[in-house]
């Protein structure tokens, strides 16, 4: 791997995570992300530009406003790491490529959803609807993924966690699955595809089942405490990406082409 294209990839994913991070807040707001301009939600003040450099100008202000004062959430530079690493990654897995552009939008929407479905337990239509349609379109002409692969993704996906969310419902008398999640896994399977929906659905499912019990533990809830599973599926997708195939079609497609 090129160590200044690398580097590159690296600084380019954090300034998108900057980026992901207006998204993250005013989405739920109801927002635009285009204007006004960053600025302190405390003071109201313009962030300048020095102050606004991915992860730098957060250690370099302590965390804090310069103008107020008031303390600024870690999440922003993780939210930067993390969206650096994935572009990081998706370099090393597709080089410089039209399918690491592809899969780096794919895997940066679904920071956006894991971030606000923490805070919110919503998953945004305005993400997962376009990303249907887009999702499938990259799929098909950059990533190589089959349309009807991709179709099926879709309907599947959506039609899968919905019969789960309808039996359930019936079962407990109470909603244990939104509709964004439907929405998200159909998304998932625009660009990965239907085979990809076993080791997302498997792994996600374990992964929140593994939390969710931590969670109930610590925080000393029953059973019936919710937990997103947004992040989860979101997760696995990802994972989906870098083993999640191979381990595929080794366990359920080891005679198909």
């Amino acid at each position: 791997m090129n160590t200044f294209l690398a580097v590159i990839a690296f600084i380019f994913g954090a300034m998108i995570g900057s980026f992901l991070n207006v998204c993250i807040w005013r989405i739920p707001e109801g927002k635009s992300i285009v204007l006004p301009a960053s600025h302190c939600p405390k003071c109201g003040k313009s962030i300048r530009p020095y102050d606004n450099i991915p992860v730098l100008s957060w250690l370099a202000l302590r965390g804090r406003c310069r103008d107020c004062g008031e303390p600024i959430s870690p999440r922003y530079p993780l939210v930067e790491i993390l969206t650096a690493l994935l572009s990081l990654a998706m370099f090393w897995k597709y080089g410089l490529s039209l399918e690491y552009l592809a899969a780096f939008l794919f895997a940066a929407s679904l920071v956006v959803i894991t971030f606000i479905d923490f805070d919110h337990q919503i998953i945004p239509d305005v993400i997962s609807l376009p990303g249907i349609p887009v999702f499938l379109l990259l799929a098909v002409f950059v990533m190589g993924v089959g349309f009807t692969e991709s179709i099926l993704g879709i309907l599947i996906g959506g039609g899968f966690l919905y019969l789960i969310a309808v039996g359930y419902e019936l079962l407990t008398r109470r909603e244990g699955m939104g509709g964004g999640d439907i929405k998200l896994l159909a998304m998932i399977g625009a660009f990965l595809g239907w085979k990809s929906l076993f080791f997302v659905v498997f792994m996600s499912s374990i992964l929140g089942a593994l939390v969710g019990v931590v969670l109930i533990l610590i925080k000393g809830k029953d059973m019936k405490y919710a937990v997103p599973f947004g992040p989860f599926l979101s997760i696995a997708a990802v994972m989906y990406l870098f083993v999640g195939s191979e381990l595929t079609h080794l366990v359920l497609f080891r005679s198909l082409p």
